[in-house]
Parts: C-alpha cells; structure tokens; sequence
C-alpha cells in the first residue's frame, strides 16, 4: 500500500516514516510513501500558499490554484484504485471499521491542511473523504494525517501479528483489558493474581470481564454495538445498578 502525503511541512512526513514500526514496514516493503512539498507548486517568488478569506473573518485560507496543483500532480502517478482523504474537524469520525475499509485501497492522497483549512473548491474538485480524527482542533493537518496513515498500515497483513490486533481496543466494540509485566509489585500495587496462575481459560475470563468493566465505564455507547453473552449482559445491569459503570 502507498501513502502520498500533500503538506506545507514535508520534514514531519519523512521523520514519521523514518521511525518505529512505520520504517520497518517501508524497510520490508509493506508499505511505500510519497510526500509532496504544496509550497513547490506556488508561482510567486515569495511561494506564497495562502490568502485572507472572502467574506472577512480571521485567520487565511490555503489557496486553490497552488493546492490545485499539487493535487493534480499527485494524482497523475496515483493507483487506479485509490481514495484522496482531507483530515477536517468537520469530516466522518475515524473508526477501526473505517481505517479497516481505508487498508483495502492500493493508496491513500492525504492532503493536509494549516490555518484556517483549505478552500471548499478544493475539497468539493478533489476531494472523496473528509476524516476527523475526534471532536477537538488541532493546528497540523499533518498530525492528523499521521494518526490515519498509523490506524491504517498497521492493519496490513505482515505489519504487526494478527493476534496482537484481535485483541486491540474497539475489537468487538470493547476497549482493551488492562496490561501487566515485571516486576510482579510496582509502587505498593501488585499484578492481578489470575495472571500469575498459567490457568488460560481464567486469564481470557478475567480480560474479558476486564473489557466489558472498562467499556461500560469509559465508553458505554460501545456497548450498544458489542456481542455479549447472557452472563455478561446480566453483570452489566448488576454494575448499573450500583452505580460504579461511571459518569
């Protein structure tokens, strides 16, 4: 799979693929990456990207031609088969099951935004997904470029064992069980004893309920959507009842 990546600030592109797990993959060739400087494809000696917006108000708007440019230019080399992605607040939540639907593309065009974001010309020209990565702004288009890049290679087969995403938060609609290692005590708390006792089916048990005690107090509309047995469904109404599921 390729990640082509449009930014203002190419050198935060390359230190990502450039580090961890993600150089590992471009290292064995399960994933390649193409990241374009937008400032190249301005005119102006100044290279000059953006412009005050139209109808007042503060902050700049990228600008169309260059960003135009840029994007066409990209898509002349692109796979058949790929989906141009704009990480916007105001995009479609990103979700396991989205990044999941994202890795079945040959690749990814993500372009980032900066300042007040890009002008809907663009958006509306090029465009096929706008992915918010959570309900907060931040000012790298970058970084939320980045967040989706990771939540999808990593679903690639032979980029991380499959039983180590089986088990992953949002598996299920469930967060993750809590994780221990050495040594067994660690600021006067101890490791549960059901992990010390090599008993498997008790341990799978226990990160089950884990999960379940997790999810109905940190994220209890997951629930909604989760698969649980009678037993586990009954422990829920039990914690309701008393009122330790959360706020």
């Amino acid at each position: 799979m390729k990640f082509t990546v449009l930014t203002l600030f190419p050198e935060l592109v390359h230190a990502y693929f450039g580090s961890s797990i993600a150089a590992k993959a471009v290292e064995r060739g399960l994933i390649g990456y193409d990241v374009r400087d937008i400032r190249s494809y301005a005119l102006d000696r100044h290279r000059t990207c953006d412009d005050a917006p139209y109808g007042g108000g503060a902050g700049m708007v990228m600008k169309p031609d260059v960003v135009g440019r840029a994007v066409e230019d990209a898509l002349e080399t692109a796979h058949h088969d790929r989906l141009t992605v704009y990480p916007s607040p105001s995009g479609y939540p990103l979700t396991r099951e989205r990044a999941g639907r994202l890795a079945a593309h040959s690749e990814l065009v993500l372009l980032c935004g900066r300042y007040e974001g890009l002008d809907q010309r663009v958006i509306e020209e090029y465009v096929d997904l706008e992915l918010s990565i959570g309900d907060y702004v931040i000012s790298s288009g970058e970084l939320a470029a980045l967040v989706i890049v990771d939540s999808v290679f990593r679903l690639l087969d032979g980029v991380i064992r499959s039983e180590s995403l089986e088990e992953e938060s949002f598996e299920g609609q469930l967060l993750e069980y809590p994780q221990y290692t050495r040594p067994e005590e660690f600021a006067g708390r101890r490791v549960p004893e059901v992990l010390l006792s090599g008993h498997h089916e008790r341990i799978r048990a226990w990160r089950r309920m884990q999960s379940i005690q997790k999810t109905a107090k940190v994220r209890p509309d997951l629930l909604e959507r989760a698969e649980l047995s009678n037993e586990e469904l009954q422990m829920l109404r039990e914690l309701r009842e008393s009122g330790t599921q959360g706020e």
